[in-house]
């Protein structure tokens, strides 16, 4: 499936329920691979902030998210709208610090997103396609998460918060076709008992009966109601009928439970990536939304390592052969540790080694339980990224490279005797002066073994003399 963005620029404008403060802002049409990203127009650098999960600084009663100390507040329901109508790229240009409340749903932002038209782009979506499941728990609150696998985005949450009012209470959503009809005007909810707190923490400043569903979860009787009238500047409120303040009539018996679903979406807009699979999502909020997410991304990140994992048939003819790749290395056994190279191109090489037990390191290294050591893993990489560096020279047997810096490296599997390891080296940057900026990366089957960043240098042999 193509990326999609807007067709035309579109302005709503609003209070932020924390801050309090009025705001505008606009959703502009972005190019392929953008992403959502925010920009605080208020600020003389009119700073950029990328909708990414990393970004988070606060879960407190909404999500925001920040760049250095400039944050954008309660971000949630404007993302869910956009990944409810599948917006890809998308730049919200905000004059203050707060996403507004409206009327505490996503509706309005489904509504500016329909009147600016969704069109095609011309690249094609990167999905993170949920393989097996992925969980997360809160053991503390009891919170839970998982993913699962799915032909499609489907979203289901459970809710109890103990509460004989509000009761359990449960929300599916299996096709994001019906996200405007079951789950876009679903309204946020507090509990009666938590609106003197929120107020006392210096938050929902914007904040107005109308734009919240409020519960009555004790009794009050009519002086207690009249006195949080008058502190939220209405002339009335009662408890009507299943212990819900009269100021809002409920969209859904479930409606609390669909406005979690409705969050749940927005928070897991900030992976970056729309996702293929199942989100189950028990008790969920802000915070364990957010933790989920961040084990999402990096289940999604070694996703996307393992779709440049090459290609190793053993049949083909390699590019290189032992004796070629020693034609231009200055390694000689036993520390000639690149057997072949089966592919090269302009900004990376493939090289493989044949992890054998009469490897010279096994005699000392873990006697009786031969583990490859990940330093020579490291000198792999490095001999297969010299290949890729020589491959630039007329004369490579002339030539040799040193690695000056080795960063990130992680080991993340043993190799034992017996294991291929094919290793993959790109080049971060083009080759300038001599010096070479790689990003290696080793493969056992479809398991990461190891990986790095590396600097090298290219020396000619003559000038060492």
């Amino acid at each position: 499936m193509l990326q999609r963005t807007i067709k035309s620029k579109v302005t709503l404008k609003g209070i932020g329920l924390h801050t309090g403060k009025s705001v505008e802002m606009t959703f502009h049409p972005a190019p392929e691979n953008h992403g959502i990203k925010f920009q605080r127009i208020d600020t003389p650098e009119k700073v950029i902030i990328p909708a990414d999960i990393l970004r988070v600084v606060s879960t407190n009663r909404g999500t925001a998210i920040s760049s250095g100390e400039i944050t954008v507040h309660t971000v949630e329901h404007a993302l869910s709208a956009l990944t409810g109508f599948g917006v890809d790229n998308v730049l919200i240009a905000i004059d203050g610090p707060e996403v507004p409340i409206l009327d505490g749903s996503a509706q309005p932002f489904v509504q500016a997103i329909e009147s600016a038209e969704i069109v095609e782009q011309n690249e094609e979506r990167d999905y993170f396609v949920i393989t097996e499941p992925i969980s997360y728990k809160d053991e503390l609150t009891g919170s839970e998460m998982i993913a699962l696998p799915a032909d499609d985005f489907e979203v289901t949450t459970l809710i109890d918060f103990g509460s004989p009012v509000l009761g359990q209470q449960f929300a599916k959503l299996e096709n994001l076709k019906d996200y405007k009809k079951d789950i876009a005007g679903c309204r946020t909810f507090v509990f009666l008992h938590e609106v003197e707190k929120l107020l006392n923490q210096g938050l929902i400043k914007g904040g107005d009966l109308d734009n919240a569903i409020v519960i009555a979860d004790r009794a009050m009787n009519q002086d207690e109601l009249d006195e949080l009238a008058k502190k939220l500047n209405k002339p009335s409120i009662k408890v009507e009928k299943e212990g819900v303040l009269n100021t809002l009539k409920l969209h859904f018996k479930n409606e609390p439970a669909r406005h979690k679903l409705l969050d749940v979406i927005g928070d897991l807009t900030l992976l970056g990536r729309p996702i293929k699979g199942k989100i189950v999502a028990t008790k969920p909020g802000h915070s364990v939304n957010v933790e989920f997410t961040k084990v999402l991304r990096k289940a999604a990140n070694e996703q996307k390592k393992l779709k440049g994992k090459p290609v190793y048939d053993p049949d083909k003819e390699p590019i290189l052969t032992t004796d070629q790749v020693m034609s231009m290395l200055p390694h000689r056994f036993p520390f000639l540790l690149v057997d072949k190279i089966i592919e090269i191109e302009e900004n990376y090489v493939v090289g493989i080694k044949n992890i054998s037990f009469t490897e010279s390191c096994f005699l000392g290294h873990f006697p009786g339980n031969p583990v490859y050591p990940g330093v020579l893993q490291v000198e792999a990489m490095a001999q297969t990224g010299g290949i890729l560096c020589l491959s630039k020279m007329p004369d490579p047997e002339n030539w040799d490279t040193y690695f000056v810096k080795i960063t990130n490296a992680k080991f993340k599997q043993k190799v034992m005797p017996g294991d291929t390891l094919v290793i993959k080296m790109e080049l971060l940057e083009p080759i300038r002066r001599g010096i070479c900026h790689m990003y290696g990366i080793a493969y056992v089957g479809n398991k990461i073994v190891s990986e790095a960043d590396m600097t090298a240098q290219i020396v000619n042999r003559t000038t060492l003399k």
